[in-house]
């Protein structure tokens, strides 16, 4: 195989950048997603409970006010939303750009 000129060996390590800035990213969105799937089951069980609710706090679990964990729920499902939704433009912003460049190098190579 020829040598490789410098600018297609940057470009192998944008590529390489790039490649762990997404996986990264897809760490992340894994975390968030798992947190967004445990805030709504746990406001889907707070809206289908008719007793005391509680939620812990530290160490410890206190009673609480069943609108206010409502509440706080669903801020918490809101705000993971936007993350995850963050997260994905991201997503595709990176693909794109590993796209671009994988195809400048494959060319440059052959």
């Amino acid at each position: 195989m020829d040598k490789v000129d410098p600018k297609t060996t940057k470009k192998i390590q944008e590529l390489q950048i790039l490649e762990q800035n997404l996986q990264n990213l897809l760490l992340q969105k894994q975390a968030f997603q798992l947190e967004l799937n445990e805030a709504e089951s746990a406001l889907s069980e707070v809206k289908k409970t008719k007793e005391e609710v509680f939620k812990i706090t530290g160490q410890i679990m206190i009673k609480a006010d069943k609108k206010e964990v409502e509440k706080e729920l669903s801020q918490k499902k809101e705000i993971l939303s936007l993350r995850v939704n963050s997260i994905e433009k991201q997503e595709q912003e990176i693909t794109k750009q590993l796209e671009k460049l994988k195809k400048e190098v494959t060319d440059k190579i052959k």
